[in-house]
């Protein structure tokens, strides 16, 4: 990676704990619908419209509340009340209200590479809550740009790459997601690091395996530095 110019981190499940607090609320809301449907099968019909609702709302809390909302109505054919509707709206502001918990030695990487790689961050989501979080994070400082995609596919990791002025080549992405961090980086012929989470959303878990030489996998943020450095 002698070539690299900018390193990429992710945000949610990288920097800092996020999916943890969606399994949370989550459970909290199946919780509060299970007259309705069993636990399981309220986790599936609320993903089933996280999915379908992802062109219309995108990623984040504020989609993720619309489903919540809808899959209520749905499950419980339009019965479930404004009490529970209103229980709902307070699990995604109480959502929007968790702290931000760094992730382990996360400051002392970008301490290691700040100033010898330009460092970004590049992340998708809703626009403010990612700023808010970034800004709650006080990370802001390490980081020459700021990227909020409402998808990261290869139109805007490209885009991405235009606007740092690099070569794709010259950029190494560090997510937790194989799927949002890792294959598209790879497919415009940049670098890749894949540091996993210890819980994947399921719609960013892939069936296959990566085979390619400018991907590699570690166990823990600050192996990254061996990569780097």
């Amino acid at each position: 990676m002698h070539q690299i110019k900018v390193v990429a981190f992710d945000a949610d499940d990288t920097l800092w704990v996020n999916e943890s607090y969606f399994r949370d609320t989550e459970k909290a809301f199946c919780e509060l619908l299970q007259e309705y449907l069993s636990l399981h099968s309220l986790e599936k019909e609320l993903l089933k419209t996280e999915i379908e609702n992802l062109t219309l709302y995108g990623y984040g809390v504020k989609g993720f509340v619309l489903s919540m909302i809808e899959t209520a109505l749905k499950v419980s054919d339009g019965t479930c009340g404004t009490e529970v509707i209103e229980k709902i709206l307070q699990l995604g502001k109480n959502l929007l209200n968790e702290p931000i918990q760094l992730l382990p030695e996360v400051e002392a990487v970008l301490q290691q590479l700040y100033g010898k790689y330009r460092l970004v961050v590049a992340t998708k989501g809703d626009l403010l809550d990612q700023e808010r979080k970034l800004r709650k994070s006080e990370l802001t400082n390490y980081f020459h740009h700021i990227e909020i995609m409402s998808e990261k596919d290869d139109a805007n990791y490209l885009k991405l790459v235009k606007h740092l002025d690099i070569r794709p080549e010259e950029l190494v992405m560090i997510g937790n997601s194989l799927k949002s961090d890792v294959i598209p980086v790879l497919n415009i012929g940049g670098h890749a690091i894949h540091v996993p989470y210890h819980i994947t959303w399921i719609h960013e878990q892939i069936e296959h395996t990566i085979e390619n030489e400018r991907f590699k996998t570690v166990t823990q943020l600050h192996e990254v530095l061996s990569c780097l450095t």
